[in-house]
């Protein structure tokens, strides 16, 4: 260390003790501050004392409500607990914990002195997969809890002074009470002029609560668009399979702009700070969700929306699905005195149901997108629930969905079977013009001979291939369908137990990667059609295109399909595997039928024998078309080039 490095570091040295010294507090600003804190002190003491003679006062008589006003001045009927501010140790920081119920036909909600917030939710007529298999002989319902306190919480987040105060933590009191009806209140100064109220009411046969927040006293230091509530919980485990559970378990939302539904990834742990004001919030699970719906938009600023795994360290990975988080900015336009509302639903993700609060919380189901959900909403889901209302069960009722819907597509099969059949009649022929041009470069003569062919004869390697994909949107609405519908969960139909879930006839004791731990039955059922289908509807086009250069082998891809299917499905809705059993297994007779008794193959041949002379007979005295001229000129060209090529080299 040189001479100028100690010097440096000897002056700065002198400069910290020498602005210690003259920063210190005199004598005199030491007991003034002394004096101040036991003025506080005091003064708490005071406060305390008289909570104390209002709740023994409160505990002595009923107070009187008026459920649809609150007045938060009136204090005759209630204990109000007020809270100070800064760093100040809350009065009562000890008090034990008080809950209250609110509760209608559907919902037991629990709400906790402790923030005054929502402890836990339970639905009164569901219940998780677990219980339903204990109680399926007696009939009795153990009510499912959506969420517990155990990691579940929510606020109002407020600056005050520099410093925010989450009122998840402050000590509420109830204020008022009514069968239908609560109102904590938590005070921030003795005048009782500053304080939050939290206003609950439930309704009949409802699964909502009407949820209001209230400020006031609050100066012009809070910043009224600053105030955010927090939520978060940890959704509990509802169904038989976690797995599938947790891949469809998100924070769904809905943007003002455009009233545009989103949501964050279901696969991983993700986040999004919000670029548009919300409609409404939604904690999804599988089958149920809690969404808090705003009557007025929540706005974008300090708006955050998290969705995280839980991880298979954690002690919750067998009993939650994910943990869910939002920031979320109500609104608030006066931090003196301001309200804000809304609608918080605990419920199914029944579609009819959501749909009657006529907000967009009913595209929380995932029935696709596009053209497949056009065809759920439009089609799938009102002709289902339309089979349902008439008393049959589940199982009868995808069976009879089925039937219409392949006798629906039965003219598109019939399509697909002539051109099948034509195919196989001209087979003969198409070899005849492979062989007749063997190389590489007599391509175009054998495409034109191709086309010729079959423009004679009406038939194309196509024709079938169009029909197919005329029936694609069905097959995918429906794989969104049965998954999401929750008119299937907890309904049995043969030996499976849920239709909502995979049916298993044999549990493994062991996993096998990319398959499972079990056997489903309905799985292997509808893998065995397909591969019974894919035999009696391999047709010559598989083949024609096999036989093409570069082109795979159409034959053992589609054979690989049923095998392949067994691994997908095995853990999928076992309604979506039954429906997917009985739609190819009528593809198979209704196949069996045009074939036997609708479609003569000999009649067919004559007739295409007979069309094509009329073409010949009429192409020569026409002469050639445009289209055939055009192409025997590019024929023409393409050997001038090859000739060219062959000189040059």
């Amino acid at each position: 260390m040189d001479r100028k490095t100690v010097i440096g570091l000897g002056l700065i040295g002198a400069i910290l003790i020498a602005f210690t010294y003259f920063n210190q507090p005199s004598e005199e600003e030491i007991q003034q501050r002394i004096a101040q804190q036991e003025l506080l002190v005091e003064q708490q003491k005071q406060i305390a004392e008289s909570q104390e003679s209002e709740i023994t006062k409160n505990e002595q008589s009923t107070f009187s409500v008026d459920s649809a006003t609150t007045d938060v001045g009136n204090t005759d009927s209630s204990a109000l607990q007020i809270q100070p501010i800064q760093n100040i140790t809350p009065i009562n920081v000890n008090k034990e914990e008080e809950t209250f119920t609110l509760e209608n036909e559907e919902l037991e909600v629990i709400l906790s002195s402790y923030g005054g917030g929502v402890k836990s939710v339970y639905l009164k007529n569901h219940q998780t997969y677990n219980d339903y298999i204990i109680n399926r002989e007696s009939g009795k319902i153990t009510p499912l809890k959506l969420f517990e306190e155990d990691g579940s919480s929510n606020g109002l987040v407020i600056n005050v002074d520099g410093k925010d105060i989450n009122t998840k933590d402050l000590i509420f009191n109830l204020h008022k009470q009514t069968d239908n009806y609560i109102s904590f209140v938590s005070y921030f100064d003795a005048n009782k002029t500053k304080y939050v109220e939290q206003i609950y009411t439930i309704t009949p046969d409802q699964f909502h609560l009407d949820y209001e927040i209230k400020i006031k006293g609050f100066n012009s230091s809070v910043n009224p668009d600053d105030i955010l509530i927090t939520w978060e919980t940890d959704m509990l485990k509802t169904e038989k399979s976690t797995y599938m559970e947790r891949m469809v378990s998100t924070v769904f939302y809905q943007e003002t702009e455009g009233s545009k539904y989103n949501y964050l990834s279901e696969t991983k742990s993700d986040d999004l700070v919000a670029e548009t004001d919300m409609d409404w919030i939604a904690f999804k699970q599988s089958y149920f969700s809690a969404i808090m719906i705003p009557k007025k938009p929540f706005k974008k600023k300090g708006t955050v929306l998290k969705i995280e795994e839980l991880g298979e360290s954690s002690p919750k990975d067998q009993t939650h699905i994910k943990h869910y988080f939002a920031n979320i900015n109500p609104g608030f336009t006066n931090a003196s005195d301001d309200s804000i509302e809304m609608q918080w639903y605990f419920g199914p993700n029944d579609y009819d149901l959501l749909k009657t609060y006529n907000n967009g919380t009913h595209n929380l189901l995932n029935y696709g997108w596009g053209l497949f959900r056009w065809m759920n909403v439009y089609l799938i889901q009102p002709l289902f629930v339309w089979l349902v209302q008439y008393g049959m069960g589940m199982g009868i009722a995808i069976l009879i969905l089925t039937i219409i819907v392949k006798l629906v597509l039965t003219p598109i099969q019939w399509k697909m079977y002539v051109s099948s059949a034509k195919m196989r009649i001209l087979k003969p022929e198409i070899e005849e013009i492979n062989k007749k041009y063997p190389e590489k470069d007599q391509a175009m003569e054998k495409q034109m001979e191709m086309m010729n062919l079959y423009k004679e004869t009406g038939s194309s390697p196509l024709a079938g291939c169009l029909p197919a994909l005329i029936q694609m949107p069905i097959l995918v609405a429906v794989f969104r369908f049965f998954p999401s519908t929750f008119l299937l969960r907890q309904e049995s139909f043969l030996w499976a137990e849920d239709l909502s879930s995979f049916d298993s006839i044999l549990d493994l004791g062991f996993n096998i990667p990319l398959y499972g731990s079990h056997i489903s039955l309905f799985t292997l059922l509808m893998a065995g059609t397909t591969l019974i289908y894919t035999f009696l509807n391999s047709s010559n086009q598989m083949s024609q295109a096999s036989s093409q250069p570069g082109m795979p082998n159409m034959k053992i891809i589609m054979y690989l399909m049923p095998i392949m299917m067994v691994f997908w499905f095995n853990s999928y809705a076992s309604g979506l595997s039954y429906y997917y059993f009985v739609s190819t297994l009528m593809s198979i007779l209704i196949m069996v039928a045009i074939k036997n008794f609708f479609v003569d193959e000999d009649k067919l041949r004559a007739k295409m024998e007979e069309r094509k002379a009329n073409q010949q007979a009429q192409g020569k005295k026409k002469g050639k078309s445009k289209f055939a001229q055009r192409l025997e000129e590019m024929q023409r060209l393409q050997q001038e080039r090859l000739k060219e090529k062959q000189k040059n080299k």
